[in-house]
């Protein structure tokens, strides 16, 4: 324990990181549990849809014993890259377009007419809900665009909000199994979702659904959500026929915020640090948030250099026109209240993909000091506060984390390190 605390939290932030490299998990679990063998005549058709459906494509391509019959990657245009072995199409996100519903129609044509023998792996990361569109039959890609654009309005949560758009789909929903059945699927799973319900991670192409047209229909309803829906979709949800079976997948877990969450324990304890019970729900409002870490902080042992490790993804109530994120917004909220916490300590927020908001950072690391740093800087924290402006605010006293753009994304995690004085 002899690198600052500084120093250590910032390894330790890496370190969840790099537990959540795409490619670094697909490699792990296809070197240690590789795929069952081909069949006969079986043909191998990899798919990778998601933000980081080009890094876990390479690492699959180069871990496979053999090339597969097809190979294709879908992703957002800003990770979009040449990849020698397949092809490498763009979606949109978060809103879906027609590159979108093209990419959606390319998976139902390579899911077309295959038999038993053959295997369809998917490399599934966030983002896959919106790069990859099919809209059920009967519907157009404008009738989900304005459906999309109501929910994201609506207030509604992520399953509630995925429970209609599988609904309106060909692929969500556990579509996709059922679109390439009678072939097996087999799934490896990047979770952005907390908690890590497959049935929300790019809206479950590979499980069960969360419920019928019937359920979705009641809920938009219970919402006063629906005479705000175009009649075509109005029409769909009202005549679908009962559910077809979905097939069963094998889907497996490969990355998740508590993945990181854990890697970043067995590191503070390598270090030296004691790490109470790890905190993986930290969401909600950012200001209850920060009362949330620091009851933790008050509650954990104080004869002791202490390690509290949180997960999640919060919110921010914008009020002012400042710039900043969540993570940003958090860490300036703990320092405000740096007069509350004895001893030596500092907190970091940061989000996993590198970006916290409309910013070049990923988030923040305060100390005792950040928040008189700030003022002796010249600069208000209190008004910057008030007015959202974190990332300035930050940015006064030396307190960014600014670590560039990562390739992955299993939402945020925060580090307290504290130790007695």
């Amino acid at each position: 324990m002899t690198q600052s605390l500084h120093d250590t939290a910032l390894e330790l932030f890496r370190c969840a990181i790099d537990r959540a490299d795409p490619a670094a998990a697909v490699r792990a679990h296809l070197a240690t549990q590789p795929l069952a063998p081909l069949e006969g005549e079986g043909r191998r058709i990899v798919i990778a849809v998601g933000k980081a459906a080009v890094p876990m494509m390479r690492a699959a391509l180069a871990t496979l014993p053999e090339a597969p019959a097809t190979a294709l990657a879908i992703t957002n245009p800003e990770n979009q890259a040449d990849l020698a072995g397949a092809e490498v199409i763009t979606g949109a996100h978060p809103v879906p377009d027609q590159t979108s519903a093209a990419a959606g129609a390319r998976v139902l044509d390579l899911l077309k007419d295959l038999s038993p023998q053959d295997q369809v792996l998917m490399l599934i990361s966030g983002g896959g809900s919106a790069l990859m569109v099919a809209p059920a039959p009967g519907l157009t890609l404008t009738d989900k665009a304005a459906v999309n654009e109501m929910l994201l309005a609506s207030g509604l949560d992520i399953n509630r909000m995925n429970l209609i758009r599988q609904n309106l789909s060909q692929l969500k929903g556990g579509g996709l199994c059922r679109a390439a059945a009678p072939a097996r699927v087999t799934a490896l799973i990047l979770s952005d979702v907390i908690g890590d319900d497959l049935r929300a991670i790019a809206s479950g192409p590979t499980v069960d659904p969360l419920g019928t047209a019937q359920d979705a229909r009641a809920l938009l309803q219970d919402q006063g959500l629906w005479h705000t829906l175009p009649e075509t979709v109005q029409t769909h949800l009202t005549e679908a026929g009962a559910a077809h079976e979905t097939p069963v997948a094998q889907n497996i877990l490969i990355g998740s915020n508590r993945f990181s969450l854990e890697a970043m324990r067995d590191r503070a304890e390598a270090l030296g640090w004691h790490v109470p019970e790890l905190i993986d729900d930290l969401t909600g409002d950012v200001t209850e948030a920060a009362t949330r870490v620091l009851a933790a902080a008050h509650s954990a042992p104080m004869d002791r250099p202490v390690a509290l490790l949180f997960g999640g993804e919060t919110t921010v109530r914008l009020t002012g026109t400042g710039r900043g994120g969540r993570n940003q917004e958090l860490a300036l909220r703990i320092a405000q209240a740096a007069d509350g916490l004895d001893g030596d300590w500092v907190f970091l927020s940061g989000g996993t993909d590198g970006r916290d908001g409309p910013t070049d950072a990923a988030g923040g690391l305060v100390t005792p000091q950040t928040w008189a740093e700030i003022a002796q800087a010249g600069a208000d924290p209190e008004a910057l506060l008030n007015n959202n402006d974190s990332y300035a605010a930050l940015q006064s006293a030396d307190a960014l984390v600014s670590i560039g753009g990562t390739g992955t994304n299993v939402a945020d995690v925060q580090i307290l390190l504290r130790r007695p004085a």
